[in-house]
């Protein structure tokens, strides 16, 4: 069975950073792309990041980019959010997701809180 399960969430002031990781289960992990997208209160998803299977290329919204990097460790089955500089608007569930022909499978999120 095919699991992400997503963590390191919670309430930072404003230019503070968090790292975000996902963990996944029941699939080659190495073999595909994986994204973060978040969905902030009252709003629709929004594209984050994504980076290819190898973690050799990544592409950012323009909105996180200078400030979030994206990563991930094949041989830990996991994918990071490195997040600095964080904006009172980063506020949002954040959710990994695996890419095949599109967004196949779906962590439940993680809650992102950047307030004073």
């Amino acid at each position: 069975e095919v699991q992400l399960v997503d963590s390191g969430g919670g309430l930072v002031q404003p230019g503070g950073s968090l790292r975000l990781s996902c963990v996944a289960t029941g699939f080659t992990f190495g073999s595909y792309a994986m994204t973060w997208v978040r969905q902030a209160p009252g709003k629709g998803l929004e594209w984050v990041s994504t980076m290819d299977n190898a973690g050799f290329t990544a592409a950012y919204a323009d909105s996180v980019k200078g400030r979030f990097t994206i990563s991930r460790d094949n041989a830990k089955n996991t994918l990071y959010l490195q997040m600095n500089s964080l904006k009172p608007e980063d506020t949002a569930v954040y959710y990994c997701a695996r890419y095949s022909q599109g967004y196949d499978y779906w962590g439940q999120g993680t809650l992102v809180t950047v307030s004073s």
